[in-house]
């Protein structure tokens, strides 16, 4: 009778800006005998480096990372590794985040308050080859579904309506005149269907369309 031979373990990469979450993932990660990690990094810059070294099985991504975010390294990592075995790690649920993660080529997207309960069972999900969207993330995503997109300027109109400009302030940012900045404006209000400039900068941020670092 032939010995089955042991199967080799999900080789994992993990990547946070923050010590202590990348602490606690490497502490539920140290129990599992067919999990190992490789290697961990805190920004996006490094994490594109370590990958290139260590060509994990799996990779955990934090999305919000200086020097390069989570979904840069995403790219940079695919445009290289087209296979490449992604889950995004956030503690942001805003729909556009998670369109920009899925678009950037993730497996799977998981919220950090979820990490204690659910990051082993990601992992061995997204190795074998399947994708992971939590029931949370995809009742986030089919609230906004069908969504209206606002335009990249549109965009910065609305981010610098959040830093507290006025109209022509914005006009003059921006090297535009004053009317077409009103039309933005309304523009985003009749999207966002907000009442006001400061409920549509509240579902902005809550939706991930706009960050304030």
């Amino acid at each position: 009778m032939t010995e089955t031979p042991p199967t080799k373990p999900i080789r994992v990469l993990c990547v946070d800006d923050h010590p202590l979450v990348r602490k606690g993932i490497i502490a539920i990660l140290a129990n599992e005998s067919d999990i190992e990690l490789v290697a961990e990094a805190g920004n996006g810059r490094d994490a594109v480096e370590l990958f290139r070294q260590h060509q994990p099985d799996v990779t955990l991504m934090d999305l919000r990372m200086p020097e390069l975010d989570g979904i840069g390294a995403v790219k940079q990592i695919r445009s290289e590794f087209p296979d490449a075995k992604i889950i995004a790690l956030t503690s942001f649920d805003g729909d556009q985040d998670i369109y920009r993660a899925l678009e950037a080529g993730v497996r799977g997207y998981l919220l950090k308050e979820m990490v204690h309960t659910e990051v082993l069972n990601a992992i061995r999900k997204v190795e074998a080859g399947q994708k992971l969207m939590s029931q949370e993330v995809a009742e986030r995503m089919a609230e906004y579904f069908p969504q209206v997109a606002l335009t990249p300027r549109e965009v910065e109109v609305l981010t610098l309506v959040a830093q507290g400009l006025a109209n022509k302030e914005i006009a003059v940012k921006l090297g535009t005149a004053n009317g077409t900045v009103k039309i933005h404006v309304q523009n985003i209000l009749a999207k966002l269907n907000a009442t006001d400039r400061t409920r549509a900068v509240t579902i902005a941020l809550q939706r991930g369309i706009i960050h304030l670092d």
